[in-house]
């Protein structure tokens, strides 16, 4: 990659008027913070809004601001005020957000913000396409973006796109609500590689993509109709370092340097040395379950009175969208939780709670990180949560404890700390409890294993993962473009294919020369595949072969028409032009009855399955299956029929959303030697799709063509994405034209 740039909601930089006067404000966030050595690394730009709303500005202003930016490699995407309004305060924060955390109550479902976001996200992408070269990469981010990787992509394919979600992904049941489902997957699905926090907000995206759009999904690769699609699990870091630094920077601070807040704190240390301090942070978002946090701590002081007077709860919400009724209603509700509590529990020389509505320097946050001895972070639903790694980092003295959300990303990698359902107020008080009278050596190592791993995995370390799986995913794309066939390739293919006098063409059928069916009876040729077909065998020079794992009557009655011949059942059956159906290989069906019981077993446990009889084999079906229902199934099934077909000389093939059972030594490859024979062949070429297909790319000779049909890994030489360009192939092929 010669370039990376960065592509985000917001820039790293805000503009700001001091005495009148444009002045550029650096971002301190984690993203600002880790994406800054990237695109500086590489050269690239940072795309984003400066917070700058054009029409409350001059013309002035705004080239001033720009210049200002352009000096740093920035690029401002210029917004007004209604398209803020619409986009991000709209659809961006009242409908994917609440509905990625889970909060359908709060969605709205609203048309106008719905295109006011479309028409965003593509102004987004055009002022990034403006900067994009060929081999450029890009990597998007987050929640207000999601249209945007298809945006580029369908306008530049040869440029390289992340795309990272730091919230939660959904899982199928909540996702599928939305009625604009499909339009934000395809935009996602526009990126190469596609991140999230965690494994599971990755496994409900798969979930997705299978439900809705019926991409097939391997391992954690997506097999598009033209790519490869990587999907992993990054979880964010923090710039660890500056958090430890600044932490022994205030621990060695005489005290003319501290702040008054400090001092505060330093004060009340003194007098109240035995007290102990629980730190509450959050943006006052109904995602936070600052409300259940309140009760869970009303909780603990009814059910432990002896840590009354003893115990106060520091809590620092920091103000977030005040204009919205939800979150009007939400203060409304915390402020009165605090004085319920404050005026029922404290005293004169006691408030149990300390709640500040407002944000904090950083300084000042370290100074708390410090001071409070447990860190008591109980979202309800929340993609990673940073808060909870600043505090680890903050404890350089190597105590403390950290109460933590099963429902925050940020728990998957914190085992260590004491781990609660946000929704089980009795379980918080009761961990509050647990925190309080932790032994400190039991603090210790429970921190210190917490510190090694964050410190290892910060926010550069997160950064140059995405960056560096970013370049496999180019080598991937590369490796499937290199068997790609370009008119280059198809010019040799087609002179090889004109100069022989005596050719061979195996086509198999269903995923090759016509696309699935639900249900495989409606996916008899169309009018169009006979016509290619008849042009072929027109020729006679060729003779033309449709091997399947279809029955024979099924594909002698499709292709009574067509002088072509016809291997049936992955070899079982083989008919040449003119002549019956003969079994080449000696194959029984004794042992039907056994294995279909077992398989009838399958098709009662799963709905939407059943059973294919054939002369000498069967097949399982699960296309019609839930997708994440019959990938179990089938593994279940495969795992079940392993142990039996051994002794039995029988073969498991594992197609597309099928599973066939057959006899032992026969398949496509051997069925395709058998049918070659003596004769001798100076143009030999084989397309098929599926898994079935490699016995028969693996076993013709060397000089073969073989071409693979979609993008998985493959035996054959050759590869072409879809169904329609096998048509196109072939036509072009029988025609002697060179338009594929």
């Amino acid at each position: 990659m010669s370039r990376i740039h960065i592509l985000s909601n917001r820039l790293p930089f805000s503009i700001e008027k001091e005495n009148d006067e444009i002045v550029l404000k650096p971002s301190v966030g984690g993203l600002a913070t880790g994406m800054k050595s990237i695109y500086k690394k590489y050269s690239g730009k940072w795309i984003g809004w400066s917070g700058q709303e054009t029409d409350n500005c001059s013309q002035e202003e705004q080239t001033i601001a720009e210049s200002m930016l352009n000096a740093e490699n920035c690029i401002p995407v210029c917004l007004t005020n209604e398209e803020i309004n619409l986009y991000y305060e709209g659809f961006s924060n009242k409908t994917i957000w609440p509905l990625f955390h889970y909060f359908t109550q709060f969605v709205e479902y609203n048309n106008q913000t719905w295109e006011a976001y479309k028409k965003v996200n593509q102004k987004f992408a055009d002022t990034a396409l403006k900067y994009l070269n060929p081999g450029d990469a890009i990597w998007i981010h987050d929640y207000q973006l999601l249209l945007v990787p298809e945006m580029i992509k369908s306008k530049m394919s040869d440029v390289t796109i992340g795309f990272f979600l730091h919230i939660p992904f959904p899982s199928f049941e909540v996702f599928r609500i939305i009625p604009w489902r499909l339009e934000l997957l395809h935009g996602m699905l526009g990126a190469d590689l596609i991140g999230f926090h965690t494994y599971d907000y990755e496994r409900h995206f798969f979930s997705c993509i299978r439900r809705l759009i019926g991409y097939d999904i391997s391992l954690n690769n997506i097999h598009t109709k033209d790519r490869v699609i990587v999907v992993d699990a990054f979880p964010m870091g923090i710039d660890y370092e500056k958090f430890k630094q600044s932490s022994l920077k205030l621990e060695m601070a005489k005290e003319e340097d501290k702040s008054d807040f400090q001092l505060e704190l330093d004060k009340f240390a003194k007098f109240l040395p035995d007290r102990k301090l629980i730190l509450s942070i959050d943006r006052l978002d109904y995602t936070k379950g600052i409300p259940h946090r309140l009760r869970a701590f009303n909780t603990f002081l009814e059910k432990y009175p002896e840590f009354r007077q003893k115990v106060t709860l520091v809590m620092l919400a920091v103000p977030s969208r005040g204009q919205v009724d939800h979150y009007q209603l939400l203060k409304k509700e915390v402020d009165e939780l605090v004085g319920s509590i404050n005026g029922q529990y404290g005293d004169i020389n006691f408030t149990p709670i300390w709640y500040f509505y407002r944000s904090m320097p950083f300084y000042n946050l370290v100074e708390l990180y410090r001071e409070c001895d447990i860190a008591l972070i109980t979202p309800v639903r929340d993609g990673m949560n940073l808060v909870a790694k600043e505090y680890i980092a903050s404890r350089v003295k190597g105590d403390g404890v950290i109460i933590l959300s099963e429902m925050a990303g940020v728990a998957k990698e914190m085992g260590e700390a004491i781990i609660i359902n946000p929704n089980n107020e009795e379980e918080i008080a009761d961990a509050i409890f647990s925190a309080i009278t932790m032994p400190l050596k039991e603090q210790q190592l429970r921190m210190k294993q917490m510190q090694d791993r964050l410190q290892r995995y910060d926010v550069f370390k997160w950064a140059n993962e995405f960056v560096k799986t970013l370049d496999k995913v180019v080598h991937i794309q590369q490796d499937f473009n290199v068997k790609r066939i370009n008119v280059n390739i198809y010019k040799s293919i087609s002179d090889s294919y004109l100069n022989s006098a005596k050719r061979a063409i195996f086509l198999d059928y269903d995923g090759t020369l016509t696309s699935f069916k639900n249900n495989p009876d409606d996916a008899f040729p169309d009018e169009n595949l006979l016509s290619i077909i008849n042009r072929l065998v027109s020729d006679t020079k060729n003779n033309v072969t449709i091997i399947s794992g279809r029955d024979r009557l099924t594909l002698g009655k499709w292709f009574d028409s067509c002088r072509v011949n016809l291997i049936a059942e992955h070899g079982v059956w083989i008919k040449r032009i003119d002549e019956e159906w003969i079994m080449p290989f000696v194959v029984n069906d004794k042992w039907m009855p056994n294995i279909k019981s077992i398989l009838e077993n399958f098709v009662d446990r799963t709905p939407g399955t059943f059973i294919e009889v054939k002369n000498f084999s069967l097949v399982w079906h699960y296309r019609k299956a839930e997708p994440e229902q019959g990938d179990k199934r089938a593994y279940e099934l495969k795992d079940e029929l392993t142990n039996l077909v051994g002794n039995l000389n029988l073969e498991i093939m594992e197609g597309n959303k099928v599973i066939e059972v057959k006899n032992g030594g026969v398949n496509k490859g051997s069925a395709s030697l058998q049918f070659l024979g003596s004769d001798k062949y100076d143009f030999i070429m084989a397309l098929g799709d599926d898994w079935t297909d490699e016995y028969m790319f693996r076993d013709l000779p060397d000089e073969a063509v073989t071409i693979h049909v979609g993008s998985k890994r493959t035996n054959a030489k050759y590869k072409l994405d879809t169904v329609e360009m096998v048509r196109s192939f072939l036509s072009s092929l029988s025609l002697g034209n060179i338009n594929t």
